[in-house]
């Protein structure tokens, strides 16, 4: 699976959630609150990133993935809709838990998350999205959020669902590499 993280994106994105601070983040968190911002609920915002984080950073020491990303393993782990996770990611501006086993078409039944048109993630890996809707999307002038669930060999057997904020530039850029990857074939 080839999602990936720069050490600048994770660098930039841990220094932003550690410098924000939130109203909320000194209230308890409850471990629920992780598998909900994963589907954005609600959406993503720096204030909610950075009260999971301050919690993620109570419960664990953060371990560094292939991804790029950081991943805390908490103590227990979370169900939710016959699903089950005890790994929280954080990384370029994404939230996201990582569910066990390699269930992107079962989250994506039941999240309503559409095949992601995107060829630039590599051949082994099968992702799905769902955009949110324009009244969620607090972020618009900077970019979109939208909620992903992607599995691959990467994930060693488990599948990354994520609230994904993904701002202009970057998406301008995916579509330019994906024009060129299509007229190269």
């Amino acid at each position: 699976m080839s999602i990936r993280f720069s050490p600048l994106h994770l660098l930039s994105s841990v220094l932003l959630v550690a410098s924000t601070t939130a109203a909320w983040a000194e209230e308890d968190v409850p471990p629920s609150a992780f598998f909900d911002a994963a589907l954005c609920q609600p959406p993503y915002s720096i204030d909610h990133a950075t009260a999971l984080y301050e919690a993620a950073e109570k419960l664990a020491k953060p371990d560094q993935s292939s991804l790029g990303a950081a991943i805390y393993h908490l103590p227990a782990p979370i169900e939710r809709d016959g699903f089950t996770t005890q790994d929280v990611l954080f990384g370029n501006m994404t939230i996201g838990v990582l569910v066990d086993g390699d269930v992107a078409g079962r989250l994506a039944k039941r999240y309503e998350l559409t095949p992601e048109t995107s060829h630039l993630l590599g051949s082994s890996t099968k992702g799905f999205a769902r955009l949110l809707p324009d009244a969620e999307q607090g972020l618009k002038e900077m970019g979109l959020i939208s909620v992903v669930a992607r599995e691959g060999a990467g994930l060693n057997g488990k599948t990354l669902l994520a609230c994904e904020f993904v701002d202009e530039a970057d998406r301008q850029a995916m579509e330019v590499m994906e024009k060129e990857a299509a007229e190269q074939k």
